[in-house]
């Protein structure tokens, strides 16, 4: 069985249903969410930017009112990928596997079944299961701060967003033991996995850090 990427199921309060975060082969994140009383199913795709939900197709809003989809996309906030099964409620396997979205399987993932990614959601995963972004970022300008390179490059004005990558790059792989540098193509994959799991914290506070130190270098 193809294993897709996705975050471990949680159970809604709302409803009597199940959600999940998905990878998109399509690039960017969904959620999914599933009744547990009856097969009926809502899909959505994740805004890259606020992490709002928006409609993939169709939906029962009955069934799947606004309260029930904020519960899911809070529960699902921060919660790590990782190359799963792929989730259906066993009564209903048949009337429910139809209307999919594509999904990322581990076929087609890039960076989430990697030491990269795994080593960094074993340092930051907090005891709820989410990654601490607050610590990531912490630890990352407290590099950043230390680093010569990164100084080197804040004089030389280089753009916040390779400065990032360059820490993230270097931080990454220096967790994992790996002793090659990553790609920029990986680095990149890499951020935009992690950025998938809460858009709204990822990295902002180390982004604003180094925008902050190219305002002084002016």
């Amino acid at each position: 069985m193809i294993n897709v990427i996705r975050t471990a199921a949680v159970e809604l309060t709302s409803v009597p249903a199940i959600a999940y975060k998905m990878k998109l082969a399509q690039r960017g994140a969904g959620l999914k969410l599933l009744r547990l009383d009856q097969p009926a199913t809502a899909t959505f795709t994740l805004d890259r930017g606020t992490g709002e939900a928006v409609a993939y197709q169709p939906y029962d809003a009955d069934l799947f009112p606004d309260d029930a989809i904020m519960e899911a996309t809070e529960l699902t906030l921060g919660m790590p990928y990782s190359a799963r099964g792929k989730l259906k409620v066993v009564a209903f396997q048949d009337e429910i596997d139809s209307d999919d979205v594509t999904e990322a399987n581990t076929a087609e993932v890039d960076m989430v079944g990697s030491p990269e990614y795994q080593s960094i959601v074993a340092r930051y995963t907090n005891e709820k299961g989410k990654l601490n972004y607050a610590l990531l970022n912490k630890d990352l300008i407290q590099f950043a701060s230390r680093s010569k390179v990164v100084g080197d490059m804040v004089a030389a004005k280089d753009n916040a967003d390779d400065i990032v990558a360059y820490i993230v790059k270097v931080r990454a792989a220096f967790l994992s033991g790996r002793k090659t540098e990553l790609t920029d193509a990986e680095t990149a994959a890499l951020i935009e996995s992690l950025d998938e799991l809460d858009p709204r914290s990822a990295f902002k506070e180390l982004s604003a850090y180094i925008r902050r130190l190219l305002a002084r270098s002016r």
